[in-house]
């Protein structure tokens, strides 16, 4: 499985992105998929997670209200819709395949990484 993570950019504080994370060398996913993003000389950190039918979604405090995941089946899929972005937003971001079907916020769950995409706020 190979997970191609793409959307990334310079933003102003305030403005949105759309993370997208698309998924090859499968047939099929009946995985939860979650994203996690590092900022510079931070952890990574959870940012969100969705099922595999799409029907939950976890989402860490700091993005909740602001961020949405969300997955297009036919496509094998995942976007992150970022809005109202601030500079504590700026890292690295990263999608994930979870091992199970679930959602789930630890980052030992998930066994397929993407490469990252950046995404920098400035203020």
């Amino acid at each position: 499985v190979q997970l191609q993570a793409f959307g990334g950019g310079l933003v102003q504080a305030g403005g949105s992105l759309r993370l997208s994370c698309a998924a090859s060398g499968r047939t099929s996913s009946n995985n939860g998929m979650g994203w996690f993003r590092r900022a510079p000389g931070k952890e990574r950190e959870f940012v969100a997670s969705i099922s595999w039918s799409g029907a939950r979604t976890t989402y860490s405090d700091s993005v909740k209200g602001r961020f949405t995941i969300s997955r297009d089946r036919t496509k094998d899929t995942v976007y992150l819709q970022m809005s109202s972005l601030s500079p504590e937003d700026t890292a690295v971001y990263y999608c994930a395949e979870s091992r199970t079907s679930y959602t789930s916020p630890h980052y030992s769950q998930y066994h397929y990484w993407g490469q990252g995409t950046q995404v920098t706020v400035s203020s």
